[in-house]
């Protein structure tokens, strides 16, 4: 079993980075790929990004293409989620996830409590 904790969220301005950092309990961590969702409010949680186990992989989706970076450091059990020249529409709350390599919230068994991200512009 994996228990996940995010932590790094806050209130920045339209062009800022922020870098979130996903905190795991468990042994098992390494066996997970490790994915990012977000939430805004009113709107369907939607994938962010992922990295699969050893962390040579990574997909996004299109909206954070060449600005946002998600990695992992085994060793610590941890990921993380580089997030630059944010914009208003990056607004949401950030989940982290442990499950199979995938874009979709079906692939993931485990999920973080989540944290929030503000975006003013």
């Amino acid at each position: 079993q994996v228990q996940l904790e995010e932590s790094g969220g806050g209130l920045v301005q339209a062009g800022d980075s922020l870098r979130l950092s996903c905190a795991a309990s468990g042994r098992t961590f390494i066996r997970y790929s490790m994915g990012w969702f977000r939430q805004a409010p009113g709107k369907e949680r939607e994938f962010v990004a992922a990295v699969n186990a050893n962390g040579g992989m990574t997909i996004y989706t299109d909206s954070v293409k060449g600005r946002f970076t998600i990695s992992r450091d085994n060793v610590k059990r941890a990921v993380y989620l580089q997030m630059n020249s944010l914009n208003s529409e990056d607004t949401a709350v950030y989940s982290c996830a442990a499950g199979a390599f995938s874009q979709y919230t079906g692939g993931y068994e485990y999920w973080g409590q989540g944290t929030q991200v503000t975006v003013s512009s």
